[in-house]
């Protein structure tokens, strides 16, 4: 699956627009390889994945009692919602499961194991995802006001991942 995650991160890489057009290019090789070699329906899971851990992050980024902070059901999983009719090639008819997935991680589950329930991911649905998840990047690194902290941390996280013996 890490791989397909890595994918799932490089679709992110792929929408984000300060990504060099190098980068993009690269990032495109890998998901392709990512899908040839796993499946287009692994990358998707793998974009559920990690929709549920950043999520997770930006419920667990604002434990620190704040009075301003972003409550999940009422302010995170509609602020999200609500932008992706921006997407112009998101479909609406994918927003409930979308939502559901959000849902399931606002609530601390295992949001690949919530989705697996519902069968496979459709193209439409993996694409959909794909946008929750640049919008959840896009809303923390507003929150922590550093453009590209996702990116990094995410990045910092594969390369550790890399590195260790397995």
């Amino acid at each position: 699956m890490d791989e397909a995650v890595h994918a799932a991160w490089d679709s992110y890489r792929i929408l984000e627009k300060r990504t060099s057009e190098k980068e993009r290019r690269q990032a495109q090789q890998r998901v392709q390889a990512a899908m040839d070699t796993h499946g287009r329906d692994e990358v998707s899971r793998g974009s559920v994945f990690l929709v549920g851990v950043l999520t997770a992050h930006i419920i667990g980024q604002q434990d620190c009692g704040e009075e301003d902070r972003l409550d999940p059901l009422s302010d995170l999983i509609p602020a999200v919602i609500r932008k992706l009719p921006g997407f112009e090639l998101a479909d609406p008819a994918q927003v409930p499961m979308v939502t559901g997935v959000l849902m399931a991680a606002a609530m601390g589950m295992d949001t690949v194991a919530w989705r697996d329930q519902f069968g496979t991911i459709p193209p439409k649905e993996a694409l959909v995802h794909n946008f929750v998840l640049w919008l959840l990047a896009d809303l923390f690194d507003s929150l922590v006001e550093q453009p590209g902290a996702t990116d990094l941390l995410m990045r910092e996280t594969f390369n550790s991942m890399a590195a260790e013996p397995g």
